[in-house]
C-alpha cells in the first residue's frame, strides 16, 4: 500500500511525498486520517527551521524517530477511523494518534486513544489540551491567586482556563484581539499587552502576581514579564524557543528579589508528581477535558490535506483570525 505524508524539506518548505504503507502486524491498526492538528509551537519552529538539526524529533513517541535534519516528517496529532485492526480495537472506529501528517498509516494499538463520538475536528486539540495540564500541574495549587498568562494562542488560554477551573484569578495578555475574545469565552480575562501591569495592579492590590506562566514563544515576552512578579515570584515557561537567543535581565532586581524561572514540558512528569501522575492517568485526564472544554472558539481554521503548505505558510504567517489549524482528509 502507499500514503502520502507532509515532509519538511527546508525552512519555510513543506511537500507532499508518497510513502510505503506496510499491513499492520499483530497488535497494529491501519488507521485512515480525517483530521491532524498542525502545532503553533514546535511545529512552527521546525517549519522555520529554528530547532537544532541535530535534536530528536521526540524520543518518547515511537512515530516520532529520528531527528530535525531536513527532509523529515513531523506532527503528533491525527485523528482518524480505523480502516484494519489486528488488535482489540474494532475496525471503523474512531482514534486519535500521536502521529505526523499522513493520510493512511499503522500504529500500535496502545499507542492510540479512543475517541468514541466526539468530533474529530476538536479531537485534534488534544495534546494541547495535555499540554495546558502538565502546565496547570507544574504550577501547583493556586487557589485564590492572581497568575499572569503571556500569550494566549492554544495552549495559553487552555492553560488559562484550567487554572480559573481550579480557582486561580487569571489576567491573560495578548496582541491579537481575536485570540482575546476566544480566551474569554473560555472564562478567561484577557487584556491588551500595555494594559497587563495596571490590571495586575488591580488584581492584587499592588502586590505583583506569585506566577506567571509565558506561552507567548517570544523570548523578548519573558524578558518584559520578569517585573510583573512579587518577590520570590516564578516564571513558568511553557514555551520553547528553539534556537533563538533569549536575552534575560537577570541583574539587581532579578537576584535580590529571588526570582525562579522553570521550565514546563509535557514529554515527562516531574519527579516530584510520579507518585500521583503517571501520562497514562494525565493523557486520561486530558482526554476527558475534550470533552468538557468548550474548545469551539479555538479551531479556528480547516485546510485540505492536499493544500499543507497552504496551511503552513497561514499559521507562521500569523493569518488574521487564526488560532489552531487543521488539515483536513478526503472521506
Amino acid at each position: 500500500m502507499t500514503g502520502a505524508a507532509v515532509h519538511f524539506v527546508a525552512p519555510g518548505h513543506v511537500e507532499l511525498r508518497e510513502v510505503a504503507v506496510r499491513e499492520p502486524a499483530d497488535g497494529e491498526l491501519l488507521v485512515k486520517a480525517q483530521f491532524s492538528g498542525i502545532s503553533g509551537g514546535t511545529e512552527m519552529l521546525a517549519y522555520r527551521g529554528e530547532l537544532d538539526a541535530e535534536a530528536a524529533l521526540d524520543e518518547t513517541l515511537d512515530a516520532l524517530q529520528g531527528t530535525f535534519a531536513y527532509p523529515f516528517t513531523y506532527g503528533y496529532s491525527v485523528v482518524g477511523r480505523v480502516e484494519r485492526s489486528h488488535g482489540s480495537v474494532s475496525e471503523g472506529a474512531r482514534v486519535f494518534a500521536f502521529h505526523p501528517h499522513q493520510d493512511l498509516f499503522v500504529v500500535g494499538e496502545h499507542d492510540v486513544i479512543p475517541l468514541d463520538a466526539e468530533d474529530p475536528r476538536r479531537a485534534t486539540l488534544l495534546p494541547l489540551v495535555e499540554t495546558a495540564l502538565q502546565v496547570c500541574l507544574d504550577a501547583g495549587p493556586r487557589l485564590g491567586e492572581a497568575v499572569a498568562v503571556i500569550g494566549l494562542g492554544c495552549v495559553g488560554a487552555l492553560i488559562g482556563a484550567l487554572l480559573v477551573r481550579a480557582g486561580a484569578r487569571v489576567v491573560g495578555s495578548e496582541p491579537r484581539q481575536s485570540r482575546r475574545r476566544a480566551a474569554a469565552r473560555l472564562g478567561v480575562e484577557a487584556v491588551a499587552p500595555d494594559e497587563l501591569a495596571a490590571r495586575l495592579g488591580e488584581v492584587t492590590e499592588g502586590r505583583a502576581v506569585p506566577l506567571l506562566i509565558e506561552a507567548s514563544g517570544r523570548p523578548e515576552a519573558l524578558a518584559a514579564a520578569l517585573p510583573l512578579l512579587a518577590h520570590e515570584g516564578t516564571a513558568l515557561v511553557c514555551s520553547w524557543y528553539g534556537t533563538k537567543p533569549v536575552p534575560l535581565p537577570l541583574g539587581a532586581d532579578f537576584h535580590r528579589r529571588r526570582l525562579v524561572i522553570r521550565s514546563s514540558q509535557v514529554s515527562t512528569i516531574p519527579a516530584e508528581l510520579t507518585a500521583r501522575w503517571d501520562r497514562p492517568r494525565r493523557r486520561e485526564a486530558a482526554r476527558a477535558l475534550l470533552s468538557e472544554l468548550p474548545l469551539e472558539p479555538l479551531a479556528t481554521h480547516e485546510f485540505p490535506f492536499e493544500r499543507a503548505s497552504d496551511a503552513y505558510a497561514a499559521v507562521a504567517g500569523d493569518a488574521p483570525d487564526l488560532i489552531h489549524a487543521a488539515l483536513r482528509y478526503s472521506a
